[in-house]
């Protein structure tokens, strides 16, 4: 049986993905959940970058010649969340391990449990790849309330946090993962390219690694601050100083042993690949608003480079849980902005413009 909390009203306003470029608040009927799952009030939810690039029609999200669509319209948005359960009967209590008034987040795919990945332990590539927020099976949190599904991960998380706080889980549960991608050694020389919300988050996952250096690359001297708070030795402003030749007077002249991209930028991927040293490894993690070309040769005939993809947090939420409530993070400093859920476009705009703010939160 259902227990839950009585006050939940019959309608919500909800921000509705009609397709790229045209996002609207509308008032929509709170969700109802099914047998075995939660209805959760939503606290706080991130604008990612990815966000952006879907509302701006970006071919990963809206497809191209030569791929298809795969975000669709008529959706709310919003993956970057924590909330609180409103509503939850035993079967899903009894399988998160959650009751009424818990706080709790969900990692941002859900998947089928099905596929050939989910079947072999690699969820975070479900074949179907239903992320919240991008799905109409899995409506976001861009919304007072919002629909944990069967078959999601959920985790608790502190209400000691802020709620904008709380909501950094699920970037920092991807930052971790691009860290783990690259192996660390506690020999290797680091560079994280890129001081925003996943690059903070990277040059934090690999402090813990104990590597011997961290080196942070920005063009925002305030980020880059941040960076140095986060745990980064040391702090390159791209504009005024050649960070390859840097790296490679940090390096005595081989260069950089591992490299982290979090701009999204293309210009990082080619600067990334010269920073290197030979056999060195490069993990990619941003999405990209266009297509990036490099020289594939300094890959190859070159360097023998080892390039690694990463995507999303697999089995890295509990750790970045267990970050945000050690407190060890500067995240007053990191949640820049909350706005109210009417705001949502000025909050678009904030993150395109990026230069004022580093994680831009909507407070439904």
């Amino acid at each position: 049986m259902p227990i839950g909390d009585p006050e939940i009203p019959d309608t919500m306003p909800a921000v509705i993905c009609h397709g790229p470029g045209n996002y609207a608040i509308k008032e929509v009927p709170v969700p109802t959940p099914g047998p075995g799952q939660a209805l959760v009030k939503v606290e706080a939810v991130g604008i990612c970058a990815s966000d952006l690039k879907c509302y701006r029609g970006a071919s990963k999200f809206w497809g191209d010649d030569t791929r298809p669509a795969w975000a669709e319209t008529e959706v709310i948005p919003g993956h970057e969340f924590v909330g609180t359960i409103a509503q939850v009967d035993d079967e899903a209590s009894q399988r998160w391990g959650v009751t009424v008034g818990d706080r709790v987040t969900s990692e941002q795919i859900v998947p089928c449990w099905e596929c050939r990945y989910c079947l072999r332990g690699a969820y975070h590539m479900c074949a179907p790849h239903d992320i919240y927020g991008f799905k109409r099976r899995t409506p976001g949190a861009m919304a007072s309330y919002m629909v944990f599904p069967t078959e999601a991960l959920v985790h608790k998380i502190s209400s000691d946090l802020p709620p904008a706080h709380a909501a950094f889980v699920e970037p920092l549960a991807c930052a971790l993962h691009a860290v783990e991608r690259a192996n660390l050694g506690f020999g290797d020389v680091v560079v994280v390219a890129g001081c925003g919300p996943i690059g903070l988050g990277m040059v934090a996952g690999a402090r813990a690694k104990s590597p011997a250096k961290i080196v942070s690359l920005d063009l925002a001297p305030d980020k880059l601050k941040l960076a140095l708070e986060c745990g980064a030795d040391v702090a390159i402003n791209i504009v005024e100083e050649d960070a390859i030749a840097a790296v490679k007077n940090l390096t005595d002249g081989y260069g950089a042993d591992v490299y982290l991209e979090g701009t999204g930028h293309p210009s990082a991927v080619a600067q990334g690949l010269n920073i290197l040293r030979k056999l060195g490894t490069f993990v990619e993690y941003s999405v990209f608003g266009s297509e990036v070309s490099v020289d594939w040769s300094i890959i190859s005939d070159d360097k023998e480079l080892d390039v690694l993809g990463a995507h999303l947090g697999p089995h890295t939420w509990p750790s970045a849980v267990r970050m945000l409530e050690s407190h060890r993070l500067p995240m007053d400093k990191i949640c820049t902005h909350q706005l109210p859920l009417s705001d949502f476009q000025k909050g678009l705009e904030m993150v395109a413009r990026g230069s004022e703010s580093v994680k831009v939160t909507l407070i439904p």
